[in-house]
């Protein structure tokens, strides 16, 4: 069974009114209002109501209402981190601007959206996990399912938090034993303020689930013990626990980087031979997966469906290309740049990619029947897996034509994201034609995959380990990247040179192998959401955020106009100023410079 639930909408939705009813109930006597009906909290108390409160929780990993709280962080993660642009015409969703200005504002609808829908997962989480304390428990059946319940809950609240602690630092700590965030003017409500430390609270529940949940699961989605080891260990990542995070890697791979752990479809862990796979509806829940949400089409609802890139594909494709709508999420010229080899195939890690001849040569300012010829020097072979780009095929559908697929060149450059977007031979089966945009799919997004973990363990073994060994994982991962070549025929599209480490570059644990590391996953993992989390927790944002500014501002002075990124300040977001104004300003507390 590919999917976790389909058909429970019905108890989703008493879930969903449990937890309103559970989390934000109060005492005021004006409130009171004889009932016309009741909800019996005994009935939700049993399996099939605490699994429907569950997979509510497990709903809201995509943010749902709240697109902005999704998992994929593609504005947070990577407009922020500079994989990409925001793109399409500056007045659409004109609330990404001063995201990408380094202007964050506290009122701002997209920044609440991110805090508001990672704490409604959190009331989510936390609803189960008040069901759990009310279900029977006399049998050893009963005691068992609470239990993977309750481990479930209590990973998917760690994840809840992780988004928050990561982009706004300390917020209001709220597990099952409290009421209500914030209100504060009732007799009874406890105010919670944003003076603990959520490390310590998102590691407990990460722990928690690691010893409770089985190494597999009955349905693909559901975390499982190995899911829990993974964000845990990049919980310790964050922190620089770097021997725990390395005892938990050491658990899950091999000291060849192949796989051992056995996942909940029966295959074993490892990277999947060719890149583009890993982005493909008909290889969702592959063996690179450890933890993915799951989505489906064409099931009765588009809720069904992964809706997070709605917004984000090519733009005026009509019938030769996918989406139609609406040119957001435009890759930038300096991602583009980074995936520039020398002639033994290494990147170019002195940064003299984003200089003269070593640039890509794009079609920026060029009509779509404008004479083009791709750029014709070495290339690693994951920017065309990655990145659309004029004469390159774009999927299965038809070469990039270009500016007539690129809504404004202007304000996003000459690019169009590839990653997580359907083939043409998916549509009417993995892709949704039910609604407003045929950009809804059944393409899982993949929250955790190998690759990103052997990246974190590669960087754990140089600090806290063997710096050779880290050498091994990230050879790995451009193995991978060698054996995905994109065909034009019966020829490589570009000139695709890539190569491994060789034996004789000696590894330390120095700054130049950090950078090997480092700049590995800035390819491997580009426009995944994790960029300016990793530049924030390298303490290197301060650095090469500034550079990309200036670098990008040159190609699209308009859309970078005003642009700064401010060390001290900028590494957050602002906590939404609804949220000090409803409990006061020494109850939650701004983070410094807003």
């Amino acid at each position: 069974m590919k999917r976790l639930i389909k058909n429970s909408k019905k108890w989703i939705a008493i879930a969903v009114i449990m937890n309103l009813a559970i989390v934000y109930s109060c005492n005021d006597s004006f409130l009171d209002v004889p009932a016309t009906g009741a909800l019996d909290i005994n009935l939700l108390a049993t399996g099939p109501g605490m699994e429907a409160a569950l997979i509510s929780a497990y709903s809201q990993v995509n943010g749902r209402a709240n697109r902005m709280a999704s998992a994929t962080n593609w504005v947070w993660g990577s407009i922020r981190g500079g994989d990409a642009n925001k793109g399409t015409d500056p007045g659409d969703f004109s609330d990404i601007n001063p995201i990408q200005l380094y202007e964050p504002i506290p009122t701002q609808g997209v920044i609440s959206d991110l805090y508001t829908g990672s704490y409604e997962g959190v009331a989510r989480a936390n609803a189960v996990l008040k069901l759990a304390n009310l279900a029977p428990n006399e049998t050893t059946a009963q005691q068992n399912q609470i239990l993977q319940i309750r481990a479930q809950a209590r990973f998917l609240r760690a994840h809840f938090y992780f988004q928050l602690k990561r982009s706004f630092n300390n917020t209001p700590y709220v597990d099952e034993t409290i009421d209500v965030l914030g209100a504060g003017l009732t007799p009874g409500i406890e105010l919670v303020k944003n003076d603990v430390d959520l490390w310590p609270k998102i590691e407990e529940d990460l722990q928690f689930a690691y010893d409770n949940l089985p190494v597999t699961q009955s349905q693909v989605g559901r975390v499982n013990k190995w899911a829990a080891a993974a964000y845990l260990a990049k919980v310790f990542m964050y922190q620089k626990k770097y021997a725990q995070a390395r005892t938990l890697f050491n658990l899950m791979i091999n000291p060849d980087a192949t796989g051992k752990v056995v996942t909940s479809n029966n295959k074993t862990w490892g990277l999947v031979p060719y890149y583009a796979n890993i982005f493909k509806a008909s290889n969702d829940n592959h063996e690179e997966s450890i933890w993915a949400y799951q989505a489906a089409a064409n099931t009765g609802s588009v809720n069904n469906a992964n809706p997070e890139f709605d917004l984000n594909w090519p733009y005026n494709t009509g019938a030769d290309g996918p989406g139609n709508c609406c040119g957001f999420f435009q890759p930038s010229f300096e991602l583009a740049n980074s995936f520039r080899t020398s002639a033994s195939g290494l990147p170019l890690l002195d940064g003299s990619y984003n200089t003269g001849a070593n640039q890509i040569v794009t079609d920026m300012g060029l009509e779509s029947d404008d004479p083009f010829t791709p750029d014709a020097g070495n290339l690693d072979p994951r920017i065309d897996h990655s990145i659309g780009r004029r004469g390159i095929m774009y999927l299965d559908w038809m070469k990039f034509p270009g500016k007539k697929w690129i809504r404004n060149q202007p304000n996003g450059g000459p690019y169009s994201p590839k990653k997580y977007v359907y083939y043409k031979s998916d549509r009417g089966s993995l892709q949704d034609n039910s609604t407003w945009t045929p950009g809804y799919t059944a393409i899982n997004y993949t929250i955790i995959r190998y690759a990103d973990i052997l990246l974190m363990a590669a960087e754990a073994e140089i600090e806290d380990g063997d710096p050779a060994l880290a050498k091994v994982y990230v050879n790995a991962v451009r193995a991978r990247a060698a054996n995905s070549v994109l065909m034009d025929g019966a020829v490589p599209a570009a000139n695709y040179v890539i190569s491994q480490y060789p034996p004789a570059d000696t590894w330390a644990k120095d700054d130049a192998t950090r950078e090997k590391v480092r700049f590995e996953r800035k390819l491997e993992l580009s426009g995944e959401g994790h960029r300016f989390y990793d530049l924030v927790r390298w303490g290197v944002a301060s650095t090469v955020i500034p550079a990309y500014i200036n670098y990008e501002k040159a190609k699209l002075p308009g859309a970078f106009n005003g642009a700064v990124f401010n060390a001290g300040k900028d590494d957050l977001l602002p906590i939404p100023q609804a949220q000090i104004d409803i409990s006061g300003p020494t109850v939650i507390t701004q983070n410094p410079g807003f």
